[in-house]
C-alpha cells in the first residue's frame, strides 16, 4: 500500500428482489396448493419466466386479456422476474392483491442496466399500468428534470417539477436508482447538476473556482467558461437523445463527427469523442445503480439538508461537497480510515477512498485521524484540486482538534471542519467550547448522520477486508 489514497473496490451488492433458478423451484416457491388456485396463464408465465435470458432489461407482466398490469426492470431479468412467482410475493402487501391476475409475461431486452431504467420509465409512462404502485412516504415519483431557458442547462432530480422551463423524463420507480443513472451518465455527457445562474455576458464567472466536479472530469465547467455555450448546449442535447432511447442514432452520429475530426487534424477532438463513445458502448460496466439509493430508515431532503447546515453553521453559501473521514480496527491491529463523499447532499461513490494508517502503533483515534486528514489534503492540495465544502471527522471535540492540527501543521487553508459525537448527537466546531445541539428530526443533522454511518460503514468494510486477508496469509 503506497502513501497516497486508494480507490473504492466494493462487491456489488444485491437488490434484494432477485430469486435464482433454484431459488424458484426450492420451498420458497408458491406451494402447488396455492398455485393450483391461479389461473393456467399464471402458471404457463411461471414456466415461461426461467426461459428470459440472464441480461439487463424490462419485463412486462399481462392479464388474461393481454393488458399490461406491471412493468418492471431488472439487471438479471431471469432472476429478477421469477421473484413474482415465489412464496415470499404472494404474502408480500405490495404484490399479493395482483400476482393471480398474471397471465402472460414478456420481455424487452437491453444493453445494460441504465438503459432498462430509462426504457422501463419511458413504458410506465406510455402504457401507465394500473400496479406500478411504488410511492413511499406519499411523495411523487422523482423525475429527471433539464432546464431549457438557462444559457447553461442544468440537471437534477425533483419530486415536485416546474411547469415551465424544462425538459421532464419519467416518472422513475427509484429515486435512489435515478440518481445512480445520473452520474453515470455525468460521466459521458459531463453537465453540471449545480444551482449556479451562470450568464455567460458575465466575466466574473472566468474567475469562479469550480467544483471538484470539475477536478474529475464530470463536469465541463461552465462555471468557469472551460467550454462554451454552443459546445455546452450540444452536450445537453446529446444527453437528450440518450434519455429518448436514441442511442444507436446518438453513436452513429459521433462517429460521424470523430472521422469529421480526424480528417481535419482535430486529433484532441477526436480523440474526446472516441472514449466518449466508448463509455457509451459499455454502460454495462458502471456499477450497480441501486447502490446509491438512501437508507430507509427515515426520509433525507438533501436540499433542505444543505439548506439547514448553511443556516446553523453560518455559512456563506449552500454547501455542495461535504466529506466523512472514520478510523476501524481491531485491538490496534489493522487500523484504517475511510473517507466518503457526498454531492448536493447524495453519495458520489467515484470519491470514496480508503487509507491503511502507516505512522500510528497500537490504538490511537486522535493520530490516526491527524494522518489520515494529512495524506488527505496534503494531496488535493499539491494537486490544486479543490477542497470540500464540509470536512466531519466521526467523534467529538478531541477528534476535531486532530484534524485541525493537520491543517495547521501542514500549513493548509482548512474547509469548514466540524464533528459529529456519537453518543448524544452533538456538532463540535473549532474554536467554540460549547456543542452545537439540534433537533433530532432537523434535515441538517440527519444529513451528518447519513454522512457519519456512511464512512462508519465504508470503514468497517475495508477493515473486515485486511483482516480476511490476513487470515488467509496465515
Amino acid at each position: 500500500m503506497n502513501d497516497r489514497e486508494t480507490e473504492i473496490n466494493e462487491e456489488p451488492v444485491d437488490d434484494g428482489a432477485a430469486a435464482s433458478d433454484a431459488e424458484a423451484s426450492s420451498d420458497s416457491a408458491v406451494p402447488s396448493k396455492v398455485l393450483q388456485d391461479f389461473s393456467q396463464g399464471f402458471r404457463q408465465a411461471n414456466r415461461k419466466v426461467k426461459t428470459f435470458p440472464q441480461s439487463p432489461g424490462v419485463y412486462l407482466m399481462k392479464d388474461s386479456a393481454g393488458v399490461v398490469i406491471y412493468v418492471g426492470k431488472a439487471k438479471n431479468l431471469r432472476s429478477r422476474a421469477s421473484s413474482y412467482f415465489l412464496k415470499a410475493a404472494s404474502e408480500d402487501a405490495r404484490t399479493a392483491d395482483w400476482i393471480g391476475d398474471i397471465a402472460d409475461i414478456d420481455f424487452v431486452e437491453t444493453e445494460s442496466e441504465v438503459d432498462a431504467l430509462l426504457m422501463e420509465s419511458r413504458l410506465i409512462k406510455d402504457i401507465q399500468p394500473r400496479n406500478n404502485k411504488e410511492l413511499k412516504d406519499d411523495k411523487s415519483f422523482p423525475y429527471l428534470m433539464i432546464t431549457t431557458r438557462e444559457e447553461f442547462p442544468r440537471v437534477e432530480v425533483t419530486r415536485e417539477p416546474p411547469s415551465k422551463g424544462v425538459k421532464l423524463y419519467g416518472p422513475f420507480t427509484s429515486a435512489g436508482a435515478l440518481r445512480g443513472a445520473i452520474q453515470v451518465m455525468q460521466r459521458i455527457f459531463k453537465f453540471r447538476t449545480c444551482s449556479l445562474d451562470i450568464s455567460e455576458s458575465d466575466e466574473r464567472w472566468q474567475w469562479f473556482r469550480p467544483c471538484l466536479l470539475a477536478s474529475i472530469n464530470q463536469c465541463t465547467a461552465p462555471c468557469n467558461f472551460r467550454i462554451s455555450k454552443e459546445d455546452y448546449r450540444r452536450d445537453i442535447k446529446r444527453l437528450q437523445t440518450f434519455l429518448d432511447g436514441g442511442k444507436t442514432k446518438l453513436l452513429r452520429e459521433m462517429r460521424g463527427e470523430m472521422k469529421t475530426a480526424s480528417k481535419a487534424l482535430d486529433f484532441e477532438r477526436a480523440a474526446v469523442l472516441r472514449d466518449e463513445i466508448n463509455m457509451i458502448e459499455r454502460l454495462e460496466e458502471r456499477g450497480e445503480l441501486d447502490t446509491h439509493a438512501q437508507p430507509e430508515v427515515f426520509y433525507i431532503d438533501p436540499q433542505k439538508g444543505l439548506a439547514g447546515l448553511k443556516k446553523v453553521l453560518g455559512l456563506s453559501e449552500t454547501p455542495r461537497v461535504i466529506e466523512g473521514v472514520d478510523i476501524a480496527h481491531l485491538g490496534g491491529n489493522e487500523t484504517v480510515a475511510s473517507l466518503v463523499q457526498f454531492i448536493d447532499g447524495l453519495p458520489f461513490k467515484p470519491g470514496y477512498r480508503r487509507f491503511r494508517i502507516q505512522e500510528v502503533k497500537g490504538i490511537d483515534d486522535f493520530r490516526s485521524i491527524y494522518e489520515v486528514v494529512s495524506r488527505r489534503f496534503r494531496g488535493l492540495s499539491d494537486r490544486q484540486e479543490a477542497f470540500p465544502d464540509v470536512l466531519l471527522i466521526d467523534g467529538g471535540k478531541g477528534q476535531l482538534n486532530a484534524a485541525m492540527a493537520a491543517f495547521r501543521d501542514q500549513d493548509i487553508q482548512p474547509p469548514t471542519v466540524i464533528s459529529l459525537a456519537k453518543r448524544d448527537e452533538e456538532i463540535f466546531r473549532p474554536g467554540i467550547s460549547e456543542p452545537l445541539k439540534l433537533s433530532k428530526n432537523a434535515f441538517a443533522l440527519r444529513l451528518l448522520q447519513y454522512v457519519r454511518d456512511e464512512s462508519h460503514r465504508f470503514a468497517q468494510h475495508y477493515h473486515h477486508i485486511l483482516r480476511s486477508k490476513s487470515s488467509l496469509e496465515r
